[in-house]
């Protein structure tokens, strides 16, 4: 098996608290170097089929562990996932790109977009409004569907304004969010290929990160 630290992250679901953390800090730091290591591997592989994330430090893109509470009725104070956005910019990008996290139970890779801003929403709209042929090919490929299943996020109940309530890809464009998904085993993440295979599944969200990205630059 692979060093990826899901017994940390088990044992900081079991311990929640601050008393905890500051008595086992060395712990996550430890996890955290692994973390690092990991994603810049995962960053030099990345950027041999994508040339926008090359140069990108690991640090730039992995999100803190500690939670902002202050409008959250969950108080506990720490994240239980390692998480890290590779894309230009890092983990601030408002750019389609690669997402890593690493749960206990709920790891996945993802790629899209989460919750553009309007601006950047109402042009990739217009993008699969004008090439819907061209997406509706890059989503409809055997490793896409097997990999991904699907667009997915939240969606709109209507037709967004400005657009033809019988367009055929109209589902398409009721999308508010443009993510691709692939859940991961604990097993699978701890595998001594789960490098070489996240690699390969970043590599197939290439094309619909490229569609995307395309629209809003």
């Amino acid at each position: 098996m692979n060093r990826l630290p899901i017994s940390f992250l088990q044992k900081l679901i079991e311990s929640n608290n601050r008393e905890w953390f500051n008595e086992n800090k060395m712990l996550y730091e430890d996890a955290r170097k692994i973390i690092v290591v990991f994603v810049e591997s995962l960053i030099e592989e990345i950027s041999l089929f994508d040339k926008a994330v090359l140069g990108l430090e690991a640090k730039n893109t992995i999100f803190r562990i500690y939670r902002d509470v202050r409008f959250s009725k969950d108080k506990t104070p720490y994240k239980t996932a390692f998480g890290s956005y590779i894309a230009p910019g890092g983990r601030k990008s408002a750019k389609a790109g690669y997402y890593l996290h690493i749960e206990p139970g709920n790891s996945f890779l993802a790629g899209g977009m989460h919750s553009p801003p309007k601006e950047q929403l109402a042009k990739v709209r217009q993008e699969i409004f004008y090439n819907s042929t061209e997406f509706k090919a890059i989503i409809g490929t055997k490793e896409f569907k097997q990999n991904f299943e699907t667009v997915k996020g939240e969606k709109l109940k209507r037709p967004p304004k400005g657009f033809p309530a019988d367009f055929a890809e109209i589902e398409l464009l009721k999308h508010k969010d443009f993510i691709v998904i692939n859940k991961l085993t604990d097993a699978f993440v701890l595998s001594e290929d789960f490098l070489e295979n996240s690699v390969k599944l970043f590599k197939e969200m290439k094309s619909f990160n490229d569609f995307l990205n395309r629209a809003i630059d």
